[in-house]
């Protein structure tokens, strides 16, 4: 009945009626999310999906949702049974009229942002990472500031969506009629079932410019900051050592320097990522290492002055994203998110920096990659909306991990992630590893309580409810 199930390459499972009947091993981008289920199934239409969920014998929960499986966080994660939605994957419809897309939920952004600019049309939130899939994208916390005229969260463009309950049953929500499910499903991470279809805003096809200023940060000032954010349409900021490099978005009619989007999206595709990694890998020593990585961090402020003296350049907003799917294992990133009140954000950046070296100081251990730092605006769209009260910036640690530091990354995230939330920080549930209910309590409120609420009302069996979850919800 179903199309191909997933079957890792490594391992030999046996396939019954397009079903893994053993358990199987699926690991996100990065490797550092590994999970077992006793089911994968890659459905190809919405029929299949009911019928996975209306069979408990067959389908054992928790089910999950998978699409490219980029998250940092155990969201997918089950001994039940996975849902692949890559095998729906059509493009059902764009309307230049309406200035709307709907597409199948395992569409990648990427493949969509292709069909759109031959109709020379774009999503109005073009995200870094291609190879999110539309409906995770619907229904989860992502983001961009080098888009983020309007919102900076790509949920909030989704204008309706379509789901299978966990009992099997179809529904939808959409702006124009139930903006206020629409309000709760944005943020429902598959926990009220599994979304199929959406509808996302587009908008003509735009150039953009991106121009870099480099800052030494004891010179940073907030007023600086709200400077640039009044200025300009938005801004992202990268951190190396003890300089900041502020990039900033601006409409423009007129392509300069196009190669260099070529330059950029390779160097976080492959160059940076790889030579961290092979730092890690190679260097005999510890001392060795630490040379080696301020080799690297020379490397990364000289790109970035390199592109501050040049003028910055101008590409069209899709080409700024990045297809993540060719990139080897030994050039991929990890991160953190964070992100905290724009008011307070190069305190927050400076109080960093402090614990960041004081954590290499006493453990060895730091990052390999600049801190991007991304500002979100303010947005109500969606319950668990990160810059609900107000604006924020972001504070996100980078780092390619090696077989060798991989533990001391997992730790460092686990301290940041305190740090954090001692300072009033905000975390995603797919983008902050080793996130806890304390974290969320704090930074959602009763936010988090409606939430909880409402996950229990749409699912009251559990069957979406992975351990993950469950152990971050409140209590009922």
């Amino acid at each position: 009945m179903f199309g191909r199930c997933y079957r890792p390459a490594a391992t030999a499972t046996r396939v019954r009626s397009g079903i893994a009947t053993e358990p199987t091993t699926i690991t996100n981008y990065e490797g550092g999310v590994v999970t077992h289920p006793q089911r994968v199934v890659r459905p190809r239409t919405v029929e299949e999906i009911q019928a996975v969920l209306r069979d408990r014998d067959q389908y054992p929960g928790p089910v999950r949702p998978m699409g490219s499986f980029h998250s940092l966080t155990p969201c997918v994660s089950t001994d039940g049974t996975v849902v692949d939605m890559t095998g729906m994957d059509r493009i059902l419809a764009i309307d230049g009229q309406a200035m709307t897309l709907t597409a199948q939920a395992g569409v990648q952004q990427i493949q969509a942002a292709r069909a759109l600019r031959r109709q020379d049309l774009q999503f109005v939130l073009n995200i870094e990472i291609g190879n999110l899939t539309l409906g995770s994208a619907a229904c989860c916390q992502t983001k961009d500031a080098l888009d983020c005229v309007e919102f900076g969260q790509i949920s909030s463009y989704v204008t309706r969506i379509k789901w299978v309950t966990p009992a099997g049953e179809l529904r939808e929500a959409s702006a124009d009629e139930d903006p206020e499910l629409l309000h709760f499903v944005r943020s429902s991470y598959g926990l009220c079932g599994i979304v199929y279809e959406v509808d996302f805003r587009i908008k003509p096809l735009e150039m953009v410019r991106f121009d870099y200023a480099v800052h030494d940060v004891d010179d940073l000032t907030q007023d600086h900051i709200s400077a640039v954010i009044a200025s300009n349409q938005s801004m992202v900021c990268w951190t190396v050592g003890r300089t900041t490099v502020v990039q900033t978005r601006n409409r423009t009619t007129d392509l300069r320097l196009q190669w260099v989007a070529g330059l950029r999206r390779r160097g976080w595709n492959h160059i940076g990522s790889y030579l961290g990694k092979k730092i890690r890998r190679y260097a005999p020593t510890p001392a060795v290492r630490d040379i080696l990585d301020e080799g690297l961090y020379l490397f990364q402020k000289a790109s970035y002055r390199s592109l501050s003296a040049v003028g910055g350049f101008s590409l069209y907003a899709p080409d700024k994203t990045v297809n993540y799917d060719k990139t080897l294992p030994s050039a991929r990133y990890a991160f953190t998110f964070w992100t905290f009140p724009r008011s307070e954000w190069v305190a927050n950046l400076k109080a960093y920096l402090e614990f960041r070296d004081r954590h290499f100081q006493q453990y060895g251990f730091r990052c390999n990659l600049p801190l991007g730092s991304y500002y979100i605006k303010h947005d109500t769209s969606s319950v668990l909306s990160y810059s609900h009260d107000g604006d924020t910036i972001s504070l996100d640690p980078i780092h390619a991990p090696a077989e060798s530091d991989q533990a001391q990354w997992e730790f460092f995230l686990q301290e940041f992630n305190a740090w954090a939330h001692q300072r009033g920080g905000i975390p995603l549930l797919n983008q902050s590893p080793f996130v806890e209910r304390q974290h969320v309590v704090s930074a959602y409120g009763d936010r988090w309580t409606r939430f909880s609420a409402w996950v229990r009302a749409e699912d009251p069996e559990g069957r979406m409810l992975s351990p993950f979850f469950a152990d971050l919800l409140s209590d009922g």
